[in-house]
């Protein structure tokens, strides 16, 4: 009978497997080969592309931006989401709010990145709000910043990755804080827990699964910011948004496929680490 089981559920995952093995696995691994080759005469390079990615300015840029818009965006993006599913807890139409806070993802990006190079740019609706209010002469020398072509580039793009991905965020929150046990918290406030006791004691360590999963998706989903920096400021914006994927895009115009190889496989290198020592800790908590 489990030999029967067993058969079956190979069955049904053979497709899966298959598919992640011909489209996923086959070309990564030929990416890791041609990591160690040249890109035009294909001879074995050893490690000469990783030496030479890890000598290159432009991709020490771009690794150095993508770190710190990570790390700048996932905790902020996850506290304000927890802040806001919290405040949310209490409101009668929750639907039409959840709504609300998913609208921006179903924007095309397109249409935010015209919006923002609309608001943004030199000449842009903030800087003629500014100056009709009198707060250009007093943020600075009165001189219209281009938040676009400056270092304020990279917090405009900060905010659009909070503003697109920050529904998603409430909703699992939400999701998370809807399955805590009612009973526990009724307990802890009978015992003469405050709200602040309840909410570190008892609903914060039943939220760690809802916090590993939204810390792993908005890890992954801060790399496809790309679309919206490329659309508003182009191949090579300012170097504060220099980031990842333009590095890849320019190689690859440039057929720089040898480089663009190593540097992938570096990337999902780290991508395996971070991802196996967040499971690590949660398996270490939930230990």
């Amino acid at each position: 009978m489990r030999r029967k089981v067993m058969k079956a559920r190979l069955y049904f995952l053979a497709p899966s497997f298959l598919g992640v093995f011909l489209f996923v696995l086959l070309p990564f691994g030929d990416v890791v080969r041609r990591s160690f080759m040249t890109a035009i005469t294909k001879e074995g390079a050893g490690i000469q592309n990783y030496r030479t990615i890890f000598t290159n300015s432009a991709f020490l840029l771009a690794v150095k931006n993508t770190l710190r818009f990570t790390v700048f965006c996932i905790p902020l993006m996850v506290a304000l989401g927890l802040v806001i599913a919290l405040a949310m807890g209490s409101i009668r139409h929750m639907q039409t709010v959840k709504s609300f806070y998913l609208f921006p993802l179903a924007m095309p990006t397109a249409t935010v990145a015209v919006v923002w190079k609309m608001v943004f740019y030199e000449k842009g609706f903030l800087n003629q709000w500014l100056e009709q209010w009198g707060l250009l002469a007093w943020l600075g020398n009165g001189a219209a910043v281009d938040y676009i072509g400056s270092g304020a580039a990279f917090y405009v793009l900060a905010g659009t990755y909070i503003w697109k991905n920050l529904g998603y965020t409430v909703v699992l929150w939400l999701a998370g804080i809807m399955g805590v046990n009612g009973e526990m918290m009724e307990a802890a406030q009978v015992d003469g827990a405050g709200k602040l006791q309840r909410f570190w004691y008892v609903m914060l360590p039943n939220l760690k699964g809802s916090l590993y999963t939204i810390v792993v998706i908005s890890f992954l989903n801060s790399f496809k910011i790309y679309r919206e920096a490329y659309l508003v400021a182009g191949s090579y914006p300012h170097d504060s948004i220099y980031m990842l994927q333009h590095l890849f895009n320019n190689w690859f115009v440039n057929l720089d496929l040898d480089k663009m190889a190593a540097a992938v496989v570096v990337c999902a290198l780290f991508f395996l680490v971070f991802i196996m020592l967040l499971q690590w800790l949660w398996d270490k908590e939930a230990g």
